[in-house]
């Protein structure tokens, strides 16, 4: 793991990216900086939109009690569900010790890791894959296959992905959201976003049909690329699931914080 600053990056990276995808998705969504706490909540059915994360670094055992009990209410005042995100590497040791159990008592129950990861990116060459053709987001239908190709990864009704999504000016503009097609049928997706002098990396997913077969990494390298070239940035920045975990380190991305995801537990 790398030092605390590069987590701090991390948590202000998705901080900085949800509000401008919540405001996206809702320009009425609940975005808020609170003592400790980030909301970014657009309260719609695709559950990534839904989030809460603790900001602090170095907090301890009974500042993160106290943190967690007030983004369970948070959660609970709202219509559709989502996640709190914990990184836990700006925890202090008592506090990371203490995590379950003070999540449990808060009524939260823990669903999923991930990893904070970042990198200075080296030049790249132009990606290609030999089965795949690549092409931006510049439409409603591809955005719907976009939204498809997550839901579907992520295990959700493909209502809600599109919910999250459909309509949206920002990711046929503002984002630099590829699709990567196999005979002309979208089977991968990835997107970068330009955020406080950073590319991230955002919703990367390949249809469960197509994995394991380097698509999800040349899609991603094909946003990375693209972005870089558009704005000259060179510094990236993503949030990996488990299963994308092992491919971004190939693409030369270090870990820097372990994270959690929690849900309500009722």
């Amino acid at each position: 793991m790398r030092d605390r600053a590069e987590s701090v990056e991390s948590m202000e990276q998705l901080a900085t990216v949800w509000r401008a995808m919540v405001l996206d998705r809702d320009p009425r969504a609940d975005v808020r900086d609170l003592p400790g706490i980030a909301v970014r909540w657009a309260d719609c059915r695709f559950a990534f939109w839904n989030c809460v994360t603790l900001t602090e670094a170095g907090a301890d055992a009974g500042v993160l009690k106290q943190r967690l009990n007030e983004a369970a209410e948070i959660m609970r005042a709202k219509s559709h569900p989502g996640f709190l995100w914990v990184f836990e590497a700006l925890l202090d040791d008592g506090a990371r010790a203490a995590l379950g159990a003070a999540a449990e008592q808060a009524g939260l129950r823990y669903a999923f890791p991930g990893t904070g990861m970042a990198t200075d990116l080296l030049p790249l060459p132009e990606p290609a894959h030999p089965e795949l053709t690549f092409v931006r987001v510049d439409s409603d239908d591809l955005l719907r296959a976009y939204a498809d190709i997550n839901s579907r990864a992520y295990g959700f009704p493909l209502e809600d992905g599109r919910d999250g999504l459909a309509g949206s000016a920002l990711w046929k503009s503002g984002v630099y959201a590829y699709l990567g097609l196999r005979d002309g049928v979208p089977v991968t997706c990835a997107a970068t976003v330009e955020a406080d002098g950073r590319l991230f990396v955002v919703l990367v997913a390949t249809d469960p049909a197509w994995e394991r077969r380097g698509y999800g990494e040349a899609v991603t390298r094909k946003a990375l690329y693209e972005g870089a070239r558009a704005t000259g940035l060179t510094r990236a920045t993503l949030h990996a699931t488990a299963a994308g975990a092992p491919v971004y380190p190939r693409i030369g991305f270090r870990p820097n914080s372990p994270i959690g995801f929690y849900a309500l537990a009722d």
